[in-house]
């Protein structure tokens, strides 16, 4: 026993002092103690010792202490560290160091420096960067889909697919796209030219953390801009990944660079500076706003991917089954954590009991559990504070009046850790309640009924936010009608989803600006006029 505490102690320390960066020499410290294990357990009589596991959990942390700034891995001015928790057992399974002002700073002129030469490559040149960037990325994307599965409680089958091919995804239509797109027109003697913005300030959420961190530095990056990465501090892994994946790709040094940090310090400070030319932020719409606030004296551009609380209006002559399953199913997706999912179901006053049983069948269908296993289809929500937030809202739609199809507060049966969410249906819904006006980021779907379709589309667009809609019916004249009629930035019809050439954003509060595809590489662009340029 004093061998083994001894052993123990020296492979802790020795895991300290080796900065796990990624987690690349866990798998040795981890066969190390499996086999002390196993040669224990047979000493004693397949007697467990729980020293041993909890080193091999320690020995599993990442470290990503540093920050990526000017081509380099540097330490933060000031030591400062986080735990990353991993939300399906609450336990920390990294840590990071959070940034100040001053490792803000140093970025930005890293940024403003670089800039100077990269807005003069070729497109030719950066279609070649981001060719590199996507083929490393496919070499990598096991360990990238085990990043999001740890950082944010996605199911492995949901990891590694949607989650890290998102990422993918918008590398290589950036190249696609860059590679037949033109940066300038002719008005008779006069031109017009797109040339990149400048430094960029990029802030993502923990939702989609690739999604959102591949979308908004691939159309920046084609373009010409330089940019500095403030990603999630809660769900900061994949990016780590992303940032080694643009060293590797050989970016020059100063394009990307990336600081961890809260929004208050990091966040802000990025949103002040007056060197950042622009900002594009996704994640809440209170935290949008602030942005908004924090950029205005230097009257930089902003853009916002933002809240949303969507309507899916399910028509009279919908297919009802399939409509409320992939409705059902949609909402549940990432554990009801998506900007656009379809939280609000309209459904005709007539066919309210049919589709209750419907939706109370499919929750049915769920299986929630362990995200490294492959039958899990539902992970946990993000943290205790988003835990106790839905809870509480699942409660206020209990007081309020609403009906209870399935679920409701507290942890899913079986479950005893991870902030596992109850998928919850709540019907009879009227739209003023609160679980219809707020966005409540889980798995909770209120279904409301409607006795005409003026009715319908009058309940759709009551609401703050515009994101993302749906329109269910089996007459495509008739669903288009109704599609044209919702404010939303992506209306959907019969469950159709578009690939990564189409725009995405929103009216109203769901922010400005567009996303993905050529419209994303819009708001990374200002527009010249030179008169007379081609004058005789």
């Amino acid at each position: 026993m004093v061998v083994l505490s001894a052993l123990s102690a020296r492979c802790s320390v020795a895991s300290r002092r080796k900065k796990i960066t990624g987690g690349r020499y866990a798998p040795a410290i981890y066969a190390l103690f499996s086999w002390v294990e196993s040669r224990i357990d047979f000493a004693l009589g397949r007697v467990k010792i729980q020293r041993i596991s909890f080193f091999i959990i320690e020995a599993n942390m990442r470290e990503y202490t540093k920050f990526y700034i000017n081509g380099q891995w540097v330490d933060p001015v000031s030591p400062k560290t986080l735990e990353v928790l991993d939300p399906s057992t609450e336990a920390a399974c990294a840590t990071i160091s959070l940034g100040s002002e001053e490792d803000v700073n140093l970025a930005v002129a890293a940024a403003k420096t670089a800039f100077e030469s990269f807005s003069q490559t070729t497109a030719e040149e950066r279609a070649e960067m981001l060719d590199r960037m996507a083929a490393i990325f496919k070499r990598r994307i096991g360990e990238i889909a085990e990043a999001i599965r740890l950082e944010m409680g996605a199911p492995s089958s949901l990891a590694s697919t949607a989650q890290a091919y998102a990422g993918l995804g918008h590398i290589t239509e950036a190249a696609k796209i860059l590679r037949g797109y033109s940066f300038s027109e002719d008005l008779g003697p006069h031109r017009v030219v797109k040339e990149p913005i400048g430094v960029c300030g990029l802030i993502t959420p923990w939702n989609w953390p690739l999604n959102q961190v591949s979308c908004k530095v691939a159309p920046a990056l084609a373009v010409g801009c330089t940019m500095v990465l403030k990603p999630s501090e809660i769900a900061p892994l994949s990016a780590y990944l992303y940032a080694e994946i643009m060293e590797e790709a050989g970016i020059p040094a100063g394009v990307f660079n990336l600081v961890n940090g809260d929004g208050p310090t990091v966040g802000e400070a990025l949103s002040r500076h007056p060197d950042v030319d622009m900002m594009s932020f996704t994640g809440s719409t209170r935290a949008g706003s602030l942005v908004a606030q924090n950029a205005a004296p230097t009257v930089k551009r902003v853009t916002q991917e933002l809240g949303g609380k969507s309507p899916n209006v399910i028509l009279e002559d919908a297919d009802l089954e399939a409509s409320v399953t992939r409705g059902v199913l949609h909402m549940y997706n990432n554990t009801g954590q998506s900007c656009n999912a379809p939280s609000r179901m309209l459904v005709p006053r007539a066919l309210l009991a049919q589709a209750e049983a419907i939706a109370a069948s499919v929750s049915d269908s769920v299986v929630i559990g362990p995200t490294d296993e492959e039958s899990t289809t539902m992970g946990p929500v993000i943290s205790k504070v988003q835990w106790d937030k839905i809870q509480g809202l699942i409660e206020a739609g209990i007081a309020e009046g609403a009906k209870v199809v399935c679920g409701g507060p507290g942890l899913p049966e079986g479950i005893e850790s991870g902030y596992y969410v109850r998928p919850t249906i709540f019907s009879d819904v009227s739209n003023d309640m609160t679980v219809a006006q707020q966005e409540i980021f889980g798995p909770v779907l209120v279904m409301i009924p409607y006795d005409t379709e003026e009715e319908a589309i009058q309940i759709a667009n009551d609401t703050p936010y515009g994101l993302a809609g749906y329109v269910q019916s089996g007459d495509l004249d008739h669903a288009r009608a109704v599609a044209t009629r919702i404010r939303a930035g992506n209306v959907h019809i019969n469950g159709a989803s578009g690939g990564f050439d189409v725009p995405f954003g929103g009216y109203k509060q769901s922010g400005n600006g567009r996303e993905w595809g050529a419209h994303g590489f819009t708001d990374y662009l200002e527009i010249k006029a030179i008169e007379g340029y081609d004058a005789a």
